[in-house]
C-alpha cells in the first residue's frame, strides 16, 4: 500500500486525562509499522493513516485499550445513540463521581472554615471520622488517577495522573498513619487529598463541557442533515429514513423543509437558503436544471429533485468531514508544548522531591516539607499547556466553517496568518468566470454567422472558459456545431481544424499573427475595455475579431483594498493580454500584475517569491491553477471552480469571492493571537505557581483549585473566540 493510497482513521478516545495521554497514545500507534497517527487532547480524538494491512481499526483499538484507554472509530455513523450514549455516560459518570466526592467532602470544607473563624488548627471532627470520609474519596473517587498513573507508568511514562496520585496519597497515607498510631502531635491533612480529588474532578467536569463546546459549529453542521426524506416511486411518495435514499430517487421537498440529497432539481421552482454551505444569508433562486444541495433550506414552493450524491457522498458530509480533519489537526506552533509536555511530569516530581528535602533540611519542619512537596505535585498540570493551541484551533476551524470556510489542516490555519503576499488569479477568481461574447467584427469575406458557425465548430470540444462564451453565443443565436476534421489544440494558444476541405485557426492574436496580418488596432482598441480578443482566421485571411468579457464579481474591489489594508502586498497573474489585464488591475485597485502568464509559468512565479523568504498565498480555480496553488505556502480555492483546484488547495471558498480570503486572514491571525495568549497564562501559571508551592506560600487545596482553574481559563479565552468579527 504506497503513500498516496493510505487508509485513514477517525478515532473517538475515551479516558484521557492529560496532553501526556494524548502523547502516549500518538507514540504508540506511531511506533507501529506504515503508521501515522496525529492525537488532539482537546477534541479527544484520533487521526490516523494506516498504509499497512497488518494493522485493521480492532487491532489499532485494542492498541489502545492496552494503554488504558477506549476508543472507537468515527465514521459515517459517528452520530448513532449508541456512540453518543458511550460518550454522554463517560460524562455522566464523572458528573456522579464529582457530586459523591463534593458530598463527602463538605466536612472538609466546614471544618476549614471554621478553623479560620477560630483562628486556630483545633480539629471540630474526629480524625476517626475524617478518616472514614476521607477513604471512598482518596480510593473510590480517586480510582480513575491510580488507573491512569498505572498505565502511564507500565509504559514508561508519566502524567497527570501519577501527580495527583502520588500528592493525594502522600496526604493520606501520612493522616492514615497519624491517625491509626494515635500521633495527637502530629496535623493530619485528609482535607488535602479529599479536597484537591474534589477540584480536580470539578475542573474535569467544567472542562470537559466547555470542550464539548468548542465543537459546536461542527455539531451544528450534523444537526441540520435531514433524518428521513420524500421519495416518489411509480407517483406515490413515502416517507423513508435517510439513509435508504440511493442515488437516481426523485426526492420531494416541500416547502420550509430541509433538502435531504445533493441533486438536480427537475420540476418546481423556489428559493432555497444556502447559508450553512456558504455563509451567504441571502437565498438563491432555484429552478429546473439548477443545483440544490442536502441540508440547505426550501423556503417557497414545492421542488422535485434528481438525487445525485446520498448519505457520506453530498457537500455536506463531505465539508463534516473536513472539518473534523482540520479540527483534529496539529498546528506547527503546538511542537513546542508537545516537547514540553514530554518532560513535564518527571521534572516535578523532581522538583517536589527537591522541595520536600530543602525545606526540611532549611526549617526542620517535616509537615512544612511534605505540604509544600505536596502542593507542587498538585499544582503543577500539563493540562493547560496541551490545550492551548488544539482548543483555540477547534474553534477557529469551525467558526471558519460557519462562515463558508473551510480550512484543510491547522497547518493551513497558522501559515495564513504570516502571510505577506497574496497572488490572484484573474478568471473565475477577481472575476466571475463566466466570460460571454461582447462583440464581433467581421473583416472577412464571410458574414457574422458563417463565422460563428466556424468559431463554433472549432470550440465545441473545449472546456476553456474562452471557448465556452464562444459555444454560448452560438446556442443563443441558434448555431450548433458540426463535426471537424483534423482538430489540433495548441496549449496556451489557439486551436485549427479542417472542414470542408478548409484549413480554420482560431486563438490568441499573437498567435495568428504568425500567420495572418491581425489587424493590431482593432485588437487594442477591444482589449483597452477590459475585453479578451480572439482571432478567427482562414488560410487567406482573418475572418472575425471576438471580444469576450469577464464580469469582475462585485466584492473583488473591496477585498483587494481589505488585504492591502493588512499589509499584503496584491499581486494579479493571467493569461490575458496585457490590455484586459491592465483594465481588470485599474478596476479593482491592483498595482502590481502580470500578463499572458502560461500555467507552468504561474508555479515558478510563486517559487520565486518564495526565494526571497516571503510568505506566499495562491488563490485560483481552475486546473491550469493547480501547480501554482501547490506551490504556495497557503492555497485558496474557490468551490465553484475545478476538482483539482478544490484538492489542491489548502483552503476552499464557499462563497466564491476574495472576501472570504479577507476573512479567512484575519481569522487566522485571531486564532493564533488566542493561542499565543493561552501558551502564555499556561507558560505563567506554572511559572509562578511551581515555586510559590516550592517555598511553601501555597497549601495542597489552594494549589489543587488553581490547577483546575487553569485549564479551565485557557479553554474559555479559546470560546471567546467565537464572539469576535471578522
Amino acid at each position: 500500500m504506497t503513500v498516496e493510497s493510505k487508509k485513514e482513521i477517525e478515532l473517538q478516545l475515551i479516558g484521557m486525562s492529560c496532553v501526556n495521554c494524548a502523547s502516549r497514545i500518538e507514540k504508540t500507534l506511531n511506533d507501529l509499522e506504515g503508521v501515522e497517527a496525529s492525537v488532539n487532547f482537546a477534541t479527544s480524538k484520533a487521526l490516523v493513516k494506516v498504509g499497512s494491512p497488518l494493522w485493521s481499526t480492532d487491532i489499532l483499538v485494542k492498541k489502545i485499550q492496552d494503554l488504558g484507554y477506549q476508543a472507537f472509530e468515527v465514521n459515517d455513523d459517528f452520530h448513532d445513540a449508541s456512540k453518543n450514549d458511550l460518550v454522554a455516560k463517560e460524562r455522566l459518570h464523572e458528573w456522579r463521581l464529582f457530586l459523591i466526592s463534593l458530598i463527602l467532602t463538605i466536612p472538609f470544607i466546614v471544618e476549614m472554615v471554621l478553623m479560620m473563624i477560630a483562628g486556630d488548627h483545633r480539629e471540630f471532627m474526629p480524625r476517626w471520622l475524617q478518616l472514614i470520609l476521607a477513604t471512598p474519596v482518596q480510593f473510590w473517587v480517586g480510582w480513575r488517577f491510580y488507573r491512569g498513573a498505572f498505565y502511564a507508568l507500565r509504559a514508561r511514562s508519566a502524567n497527570m495522573d501519577v501527580l495527583i496520585a502520588l500528592g493525594t496519597t502522600m496526604a493520606y497515607v501520612l493522616s492514615a498513619l497519624v491517625t491509626l498510631l494515635n500521633w495527637h502531635h502530629q496535623h493530619v491533612y485528609f482535607e488535602a487529598s479529599t479536597a484537591v480529588i474534589t477540584l480536580i474532578l470539578a475542573g474535569k467536569v467544567l472542562e470537559s463541557r466547555a470542550k464539548s463546546k468548542t465543537s459546536q459549529a461542527l455539531e451544528g453542521l450534523v444537526r441540520l442533515q435531514p433524518k428521513t426524506a420524500l421519495v416518489e416511486k411509480n407517483g406515490v411518495t413515502t416517507e423513508i429514513e435517510i439513509g435508504h435514499v440511493t442515488v437516481d430517487d426523485i426526492v420531494v421537498v416541500k416547502n420550509a423543509e430541509a433538502i435531504p440529497v445533493d441533486g438536480v432539481v427537475i420540476s418546481g421552482s423556489s428559493t432555497v437558503d444556502e447559508s450553512m454551505l456558504t455563509g451567504e444569508s441571502i437565498p438563491v433562486e432555484k429552478k429546473s436544471g439548477d443545483r440544490v444541495f442536502a441540508a440547505t433550506l426550501n423556503h417557497n414552493g414545492s421542488l422535485r429533485v434528481k438525487a445525485t450524491s446520498v448519505g457520506s457522498r453530498t457537500q455536506l458530509a463531505q465539508i463534516i468531514k473536513i472539518v473534523s480533519m482540520a479540527q483534529g489537526s496539529k498546528a506547527p506552533i503546538q511542537k513546542l508544548a508537545d516537547r514540553i509536555s514530554a518532560i513535564f511530569v518527571p521534572t516535578v516530581v523532581g522538583i517536589s522531591l527537591l522541595t520536600f528535602i530543602g525545606t526540611w533540611f532549611f526549617t526542620g519542619s517535616l509537615s512544612a516539607a511534605f505540604v509544600a512537596a505536596v502542593s507542587v505535585l498538585v499544582i503543577a498540570c500539563p493540562c493547560a499547556l496541551g490545550l492551548a493551541t488544539p482548543t483555540a484551533v477547534v474553534v477557529g476551524v469551525g467558526k471558519a466553517a460557519s462562515a463558508g470556510i473551510l480550512f484543510r489542516d491547522a497547518k493551513a490555519l497558522e501559515v495564513a496568518e504570516k502571510i505577506n503576499v497574496l497572488v490572484l488569479d484573474k478568471t473565475g477568481t477577481i472575476t466571475e468566470g463566466k466570460p460571454a461574447v461582447s462583440e464581433i467584427r467581421v473583416t472577412g469575406s464571410s458574414s457574422l454567422l458563417e463565422s460563428l458557425q466556424v468559431a463554433v465548430n472549432l470550440e465545441s470540444g473545449s472546456s476553456h472558459p474562452l471557448a465556452e462564451a464562444v459555444v454560448d453565443e452560438g446556442k443563443r443565436r441558434n448555431i450548433s456545431a458540426s463535426p471537424i476534421e483534423d482538430f489540433v489544440s495548441f496549449v496556451g494558444q489557439g486551436v485549427q481544424g479542417q472542414m470542408n476541405g478548409k484549413k480554420y485557426l482560431l486563438g490568441r492574436p499573437t498567435w495568428i499573427s504568425e500567420r495572418q496580418l491581425v489587424n493590431h488596432d482593432i485588437v487594442t482598441d477591444l482589449e483597452s475595455r477590459g475585453q479578451s480578443v480572439i482571432v478567427l482566421a482562414s488560410e487567406k485571411e482573418v475572418m472575425a475579431y471576438i471580444a469576450i468579457a469577464d464580469k469582475v464579481r462585485e466584492s473583488s474591489k473591496e477585498a483587494v483594498r481589505q488585504m492591502i489594508a493588512k499589509g499584503l502586498s496584491v499581486i494579479m497573474l493571467t493569461g490575458d493580454n496585457e490590455g484586459t489585464a491592465k483594465a481588470i488591475a485599474e478596476e479593482v485597485g491592483i498595482k502590481e500584475y502580470k500578463f499572458g502568464v502560461k500555467p507552468a509559468d504561474k508555479a515558478n512565479f510563486i517559487v520565486a517569491l518564495k526565494r526571497k523568504n516571503l510568505t506566499v498565498a495562491m488563490v485560483g480555480d481552475g486546473i491550469n491553477d493547480a501547480p501554482a496553488l501547490a506551490m504556495a505556502d497557503v492555497s485558496f480555492s474557490m468551490s465553484s471552480g475545478t476538482d483539482v483546484a478544490i484538492e489542491t488547495a489548502d483552503v476552499t471558498l464557499m462563497k466564491n469571492d476574495l472576501l472570504s480570503v479577507s476573512a479567512a486572514i484575519t481569522l487566522s491571525r485571531m486564532t493564533l493571537r488566542k493561542i499565543r495568549q493561552n501558551l502564555f497564562f499556561a507558560f505563567f501559571y506554572n511559572i509562578l505557581g511551581i515555586p510559590l508551592a516550592a517555598l511553601g506560600m501555597l497549601n495542597p487545596v489552594i494549589a489543587g483549585g488553581a490547577m483546575a482553574l487553569s485549564s479551565v481559563s485557557v479553554v474559555t479565552n479559546s470560546l471567546l473566540l467565537k464572539r469576535e468579527k471578522t
